[in-house]
């Protein structure tokens, strides 16, 4: 019987797109990845960190991808729900090239973290740019996705460097690899991933790494958009290249 891969992300939006797809395209492979997403829309490391410290109540739990309940957990209780494998952590996109703005946030939440969860691995899961030419990425002072993923990357490998995580799913660098072979739009509000090709990367690149499997043989076709036949060839590159 295979082992069951428990994940819990203390994220927002961009934690919610990754896992929107990912049980049901591994339980489609005959696996089971437990997923759950601590939600706070644009939430930041500072407010994470804030929250931690005040056990505040007020995150959504959003399971398996599914629709969120109707109750608020703390970080605490959410820790506390069961054994897992792995725990993620992310900085808000708006201030994900921020570099000053990860500490020491992120080193005190992680300390808490492993305290907490002793037996869990801890994961930086590194978030993307905005879409090229959008007004968004523009007010941040960028021109293109490869610009500001550049500094959004540096950003993330200095954070897994300092704080020594146990790894970082590298899903802004899928997104970049899938623009570059062709993939026409990625994002679905020039920030967000679409609701198509994007999350399927997302869940494809998670899939591969928490559970090393091939993910050639993927066939999962259950989206809330449409993807193309090409989208799905070059969303399976770009992912093998990013697990590299």
């Amino acid at each position: 019987m295979k082992k069951e891969i428990h994940v819990l992300s203390i994220g927002n939006s961009f934690s919610q797109d990754a896992q929107r797809y990912l049980f049901d395209l591994a339980q489609k492979e005959g696996e089971i990845i437990d997923v759950t997403n601590l939600c706070i829309g644009s939430c930041p490391l500072e407010q994470q960190y804030r929250n931690m410290m005040g056990d505040k109540r007020d995150y959504y739990l959003q399971i398996n991808g599914h629709s969120g309940t109707y109750f608020m957990v703390s970080m605490k209780e959410a820790l506390f729900t069961k054994n897992w494998d792995y725990i993620t952590l992310q900085q808000a996109s708006h201030l994900s090239y921020v570099e000053e703005s990860y500490e020491p946030y992120l080193a005190e939440l992680v300390k808490y973290i492993r305290l907490m969860c002793p037996k869990a691995k801890v994961l930086l899961h590194e978030t993307w740019g905005y879409e090229t030419g959008s007004e968004r990425i523009i007010n941040h002072g960028f021109q293109t996705y490869d610009e500001m993923f550049a500094e959004i990357k540096r950003c993330y490998a200095k954070a897994a460097e300092d704080v020594q995580f146990d790894g970082v799913i590298p899903s802004g660098t899928a997104f970049s690899y899938a623009l570059q072979m062709g993939i026409k739009k990625i994002h679905r509000d020039t920030i967000h991933a679409n609701l198509g090709v994007g999350r399927l990367i997302l869940a494809m690149l998670w899939y591969g790494y928490l559970t090393g499997n091939d993910i050639d043989p993927i066939s999962f076709d259950d989206f809330d958009e449409p993807v193309s036949a090409e989208e799905y060839a070059i969303a399976k590159e770009a992912v093998k290249r990013a697990l590299l």
